[in-house]
């Protein structure tokens, strides 16, 4: 029995659950299948799978060895397909978390641009602004904003991030509008919280450093697009990132005050477990992401 068969029988009973289930998709005895398996783990001189009457369950090495039969069938896939078609099929799975507002206006709308590119693709797509564990929870790529924490994932920056203090006319004209950070302790402030990395606070440069203000906010929400409702409605202060508040700069309907003390740009960034066994339909994702951020008009429109 060659050792391609026996990894083939293996992946196919760890991820059908069954040796009866994987014989029926081989067309095989159950038997046949099961020989297949003992085969694979006298070669390996180690146990993958565990049996018993109820179930099976695979061995720690069992699970190492799963993943990496994985990979190796899908290079050989995607290598086949570039011999037989000229290019890579790209195919199969992808799951995506990004944060709530964010997602909802910069990467949803790729999606189906994605998918009309690639129809042998399936998207899930999670917006949240909780942080996702990509590895427990089995997500291909997490799109963050801000300062990254220490981090053991890999982080391709895909687009600047500029923050502004805004405010509407009508509040402005109630309240006056501050001239330094230090004001903003008699405004109203509109807070988000611990959420989407401003667990420190609203950041400023002033006199080369930068600094932090942490509201004491009577209202905050998770959600960025009620903040901004809120804003616009003049309840008070609240600091957002350009590409949520340039439309309503342009339009008056919001103004940008402490601009003089704005803090450097953070990034957009998009989050991976692994560079080294990343997917191409990942890989795709991601340059559509970078092509279509790097258009100046695109943030314009």
């Amino acid at each position: 029995m060659d050792k391609f068969t026996q990894l083939e029988s293996f992946v196919s009973v760890a991820t059908l659950g069954t040796f009866s289930a994987a014989a029926r998709q081989a067309g095989l005895a159950p038997a046949m299948m099961g020989r297949r398996i003992d085969a694979l783990e006298e070669r390996l001189g180690v146990k993958l799978i565990i049996r018993s009457t109820r179930k099976l369950s695979l061995t720690p090495e069992g699970h190492i060895f799963l993943e990496e039969a994985q990979r190796i069938l899908k290079d050989l896939a995607d290598t086949e397909s570039l011999i037989t078609q000229g290019k890579v099929k790209i195919s199969g799975p992808l799951r995506i978390t990004a944060p709530a507002g964010f997602g909802r206006k910069h990467v949803a709308p790729l999606i189906p641009v994605f998918c009309e590119q690639y129809p042998d693709i399936q998207v899930t797509l999670n917006l949240t602004d909780r942080v996702i564990d990509l590895v427990e929870e089995q997500y291909d790529c997490a799109i963050r904003i801000g300062d990254l924490e220490d981090s053991q994932l890999i982080a391709i920056r895909l687009a600047e991030n500029r923050r502004v203090v805004v405010a509407s006319p009508k509040y402005l004209a109630l309240h006056g509008t501050p001239q330094h950070p230090d004001e903003l302790h008699r405004h109203e402030c509109l807070s988000f919280g611990t959420q989407g990395n401003q667990h420190k606070g609203w950041l400023f440069k002033d006199n080369e450093q930068i600094v932090a203000f942490k509201p004491k906010a009577r209202l905050s929400c998770s959600d960025g697009s009620v903040l901004l409702e809120w804003t616009l409605s003049g309840f008070g202060l609240s600091w957002r990132s350009m590409w949520e508040v340039q439309n309503d700069l342009k339009k008056g309907t919001l103004v940008s005050i402490l601009d003089q003390y704005n803090a450097p740009a953070n990034g957009v960034y998009a989050m991976l477990p692994d560079r080294k066994h990343l997917p191409q339909r990942t890989r795709s994702f991601i340059e559509l992401l970078k092509n279509t951020y790097a258009e100046k008009q695109y943030w314009e429109e």
